[in-house]
C-alpha cells in the first residue's frame, strides 16, 4: 500500500428526462440532430426575457434526493453563477449554490473488498446546461439545442478510496436514474457526466484537490482516476507540490493534461438569481413525491435473492436490466402454482437459466418490450413447465426456443406442428442402442471398465441419432441395464 492515500469526490452531472428546457418551453430533445432548432427568445437570452421554473426538473430532482436519502429543506432557492460560457446565451448560468434542493445524502456501494460503503452526498441541486460547440480548423460553431435543458448535479463528499469504487458509486448512480425514470443517463449522448476531485496525503486530511473534468464513460472514470493517483504519487515522492487544477481526460494516450488552474466558489461571483423567486417545499409535496418512488435497485437485489433464491451474478443480470427483471418475474407468476415448493424452486432456476444464457443470446442485446419481441411470459413459462417435465430434451428445446422467438408461436405448437415430440417408447429406443453399441465397441468397454463419462458419451450419440428427440432418462436406463456385467 503507498504512503499516500487518496480522497476521491464526485460532481455528476445528468441531463433530466423533461419534455421542456429548465427555464422555458422549448422541447428538450436529445435525439434532434439539426442544430439551433428547439430555442426561442428566453434560451437564447433575448432582452426583457424572463425564465420560469420547469416544475417537473424541481419534482425529479427532489425524488433521486429523496432515493438517496438526502434531507429535502423547506426552502430552496436559484443563483447567478457568473462565469464566460461560449455556448450558453446569457453569459452566465442559473444554479444553486447556496439553497439546493436536496442536501446531506448517502449512496450504499459495495466496495473492493465486497463490503458495503456509505458514501455521504453534499448536495443534488439544478441547473441549466449549457449549449455544444463544434470546432473546426479555423472556426466554431454553436448548437444552442441543449442550451437551458434541466441539468442536475449531484456532489459526494470526498469519501472514495480508489478508482474502482468511483466507478461502482457512477454506475450504481446510473442504475437509480434509471429505475427513477428521470433521466435515460446513457454517457455517449452526454447525458450523465462524470467530474471527480481527487487528492493525497499521507494522513486523513486533504491534500491539494485536483479536478479531472467531463469523463464520459465509466471506463475513463476509472482509467483517468488510477492515472492521477500515480501522478500525484510520483509528484509527492519526489518532494514537489501538487498543483491545484482543473485537468481534462485524453482516452487515446491514457493520461491526464492540465487545462486551468481550479476556479473557487468566489471565482463565480454568485448572487441570488433575481427573476425566479424562491421554492417553498410543502411536507405535502414531499410525500407525494416520495410515494412516487419505486423499487430501487439495492431493494430488488435482496428481494431477488430471497425470494428466488438465484445466486449473485443471476440477481445482477435481472437488476442491472430493469425490463429484463420485469419479464423474469412475469414468466415465474405463470409457472404451475400447485406444485411442491421443492418442484416450484427448481422451475425459477430453471427458468433463470434460459433467460440469461439462451434468450439472451437470441437478443443480442435488444430488449424484451415492444412489438419485435413476441414471447408472451406465458408462453416461456409453458416452454419451461415442458423441459421440466422431460417432454422436451435440450437440444430440442433450443430450436423450440428459436422457433418461439421467431414467430411468438406457443411452444406446444411448435412441437407438433414440427414433429419434435419426444420418443418416449422404450423398444424404439433400445431398437437405436443397439445400433449405437455396435457402432462404439470401445467406448461401451470403457463403461464397463468403470469409466462413468463413457456412458455420457454414448448417450450423447443415440441423442444424435434421433435428433434430440429421445427422452435421455430413458436412453441413460436403459443403455446403463444393457450394459450391466
Amino acid at each position: 500500500m503507498s504512503e499516500y492515500q487518496p480522497k476521491i469526490g464526485l460532481e455528476i452531472h445528468v441531463e433530466l428526462k423533461t419534455k421542456t428546457k429548465m427555464f422555458c418551453s422549448c422541447l428538450n430533445d436529445s435525439n434532434e440532430r439539426h442544430p439551433n432548432v428547439n430555442i426561442c427568445p428566453v434560451c437564447t437570452a433575448q432582452p426583457g426575457t424572463l425564465p420560469v421554473i420547469n416544475k417537473e426538473a424541481a419534482r425529479k430532482t427532489i425524488k433521486t434526493g429523496l432515493a438517496l436519502n438526502c434531507q429535502i429543506p423547506e426552502y430552496s432557492k436559484f443563483d447567478r453563477k457568473n462565469y464566460f460560457y461560449p455556448d450558453l446565451p446569457k453569459n452566465y448560468q442559473i444554479s444553486q449554490l447556496y439553497q439546493p434542493l436536496c442536501k446531506n445524502g448517502f449512496l450504499e456501494i459495495i466496495s473492493f473488498q465486497e463490503n458495503s460503503r456509505k458514501i455521504r452526498i453534499r448536495e443534488v441541486h439544478l441547473e441549466e446546461d449549457v449549449g455544444r460547440l463544434i470546432h473546426e480548423k479555423d472556426y466554431s460553431l454553436v448548437d444552442f439545442n441543449r442550451a437551458g435543458i434541466p441539468l442536475m448535479e449531484l456532489v459526494t463528499e470526498p469519501d472514495l478510496n480508489s478508482a474502482r469504487e468511483a466507478r461502482r458509486f457512477a454506475e450504481e448512480l446510473q442504475l437509480i436514474l434509471r429505475y427513477l425514470n428521470v433521466s435515460d443517463a446513457d454517457m455517449e449522448k452526454g447525458q450523465l457526466r462524470v467530474e471527480v476531485n481527487i487528492s493525497l496525503s499521507k494522513n486523513q486530511k486533504l491534500g491539494t484537490k485536483v479536478e479531472i473534468k467531463n469523463l464520459n464513460s465509466f471506463r475513463s472514470v476509472e482509467k483517468a482516476v488510477d492515472y492521477e493517483i500515480e501522478r500525484q504519487t510520483k509528484i509527492l515522492k519526489s518532494g514537489k507540490k501538487v498543483l491545484q487544477e482543473t485537468r481534462g481526460w485524453d482516452a487515446p494516450k491514457g493520461i491526464t493534461v492540465s487545462q486551468r488552474e481550479k476556479e473557487e466558489a468566489h471565482d463565480y461571483r454568485y448572487f441570488p438569481e433575481p427573476d425566479l423567486p424562491p421554492l417553498h417545499l410543502t411536507s405535502e409535496l414531499i410525500n407525494e413525491i416520495r410515494s412516487e418512488i419505486p423499487e430501487l435497485p439495492q431493494q430488488k437485489r435482496e428481494r431477488f435473492k430471497r425470494e428466488y433464491e438465484l445466486d449473485k451474478k443471476g440477481v445482477e443480470v435481472f437488476v442491472q436490466n430493469k425490463d429484463f427483471g420485469e419479464y423474469f418475474e412475469k414468466v415465474v407468476s405463470e409457472l404451475p402454482p400447485r406444485l411442491p415448493q421443492q418442484d416450484i424452486k427448481k422451475l425459477i432456476k430453471l427458468a433463470s437459466n434460459y433467460l440469461i444464457t439462451d434468450l439472451q443470446g437470441l437478443l443480442k442485446g435488444s430488449s424484451v418490450i415492444g412489438e419485435d419481441f413476441l414471447i408472451t411470459p406465458e408462453n416461456f413459462a409453458e416452454f419451461i413447465s415442458l423441459i421440466y417435465e422431460g417432454k422436451i430434451s435440450s437440444k430440442i428445446a433450443k430450436i423450440v426456443l428459436e422457433e418461439m422467438f421467431k414467430t411468438g408461436a406457443d411452444p406446444s405448437h411448435i412441437i407438433e406442428e414440427k414433429g419434435l415430440t419426444q420418443i418416449t417408447d422404450g423398444a424404439e429406443i433400445e431398437k437405436i442402442i443397439k445400433e449405437v453399441i455396435k457402432e462404439n465397441p470401445q467406448p461401451v468397454k470403457d463403461f464397463q471398465e468403470g469409466k462413468e463419462a463413457a456412458l455420457q458419451f454414448l448417450v450423447g450419440k443415440v441423442m444424435s441419432k434421433t435428433g434430440g428427440k429421445a427422452n435421455p432418462q430413458i436412453v441413460r436406463d436403459i443403455l446403463s441395464q444393457t450394459l450391466a456385467p
